[in-house]
């Protein structure tokens, strides 16, 4: 799930009318913390793995921090770091060669982007990336990733934003590259279509509809496709889970400072590839659940 299934769309504050005028100078001096901090929490069921009885239930922690200023009217910059614990839960004997004795994950990353506006419609922006993904019974410095996620979106006259971007993703062991829409457009004055996740080494942006409820709920309904790829062994030997999920939202704004989200989601056509073996094996379809966590200062 948002980052695998955490990360989520907040309705921006500015959208609702104040009762009183000092509300309205109030709304209108405020501007978003350029620091956020988050920490989720995702469980998935049990799900068969290939059809030797095999079967896996996860659970996983994600903790980041971003950071995000302007240079001038034109240029500003970001950054971000991340910190993910996978426990990986194995309910039978043996998948092929016993691999699956790994079962504990971590995963570190670290982000720089930066976004160049030349006029009032056109935004460009550029983001390298880099991680380390890495079972327990592999060595942390054979599991570096790197690459960079390239995008650009149009605005419209009515505010509105709809572009395209490609993500270039130097793996362990294996090149590729992730397209993705991106896209942030009010439908109407509550409903509103746009990217759940960032684009990066997990898969693309995702979709997502959400509905504003009031000034402090909206709920959400998204989809998008998840990739994790870790070393499982030294000499490059790695495990990938790629699948969809779909999720169910919602949100609660708690001040401007704090926002919780709880989501409901159904994982399908999952598939688990072994390497370099060249072994796949099907995952079933599993329900999941996840609670995210985000401070704003």
């Amino acid at each position: 799930m948002k980052k695998p299934l955490a990360l989520s769309l907040v309705a921006a504050s500015s959208l609702l009318a104040s009762p009183t005028l000092l509300a309205k100078e109030q709304q209108a001096s405020y501007r978003p913390s350029p620091f956020t901090i988050s920490a989720s929490r995702i469980t998935t069921g049990t799900a068969e793995v290939g059809n030797q009885g095999n079967e896996l239930q996860r659970d996983q922690w994600m903790f980041d921090a971003k950071a995000s200023m302007p240079i001038n009217r034109q240029w500003s910059i970001g950054a971000g770091i991340g910190y993910d614990n996978l426990d990986y839960d194995w309910r039978s004997p043996s998948l092929k060669d016993n691999t699956q004795t790994w079962d504990k994950i971590e995963r570190y990353r670290a982000s720089l982007s930066l976004s160049y506006r030349p006029n009032k419609n056109w935004m460009f922006i550029f983001a390298p990336k880099l991680q380390y993904a890495y079972a327990n019974t592999a060595s942390s410095s054979n599991a570096e990733s790197y690459g960079a996620v390239l995008s650009g979106m149009y605005r419209f006259d009515s505010g509105n934003m709809l572009g395209f971007g490609v993500a270039y993703l130097n793996d362990i062991d294996e090149v590729r590259t992730v397209p993705f829409l991106a896209v942030n457009w009010q439908i109407t004055e509550n409903l509103k279509l746009g990217n759940p996740f960032s684009a990066g080494f997990s898969g693309p942006a995702g979709l997502e509809l959400s509905y504003q409820l009031s000034s402090d709920w909206n709920v959400g309904l998204g989809t998008s496709k998840r990739t994790n790829r870790f070393l499982i062994a030294d000499e490059k030997q790695t495990a990938e889970i790629e699948e969809w999920v779909s999720f169910a939202r919602v949100g609660w704004d708690i001040s401007r400072s704090v926002s919780v989200n709880a989501y409901a989601g159904y994982f399908f056509n999952g598939e688990l590839e072994l390497n370099p073996q060249n072994t796949n094996e099907n995952i079933d379809n599993q329900g999941a659940a996840a609670l995210d966590v985000t401070f704003k200062f």
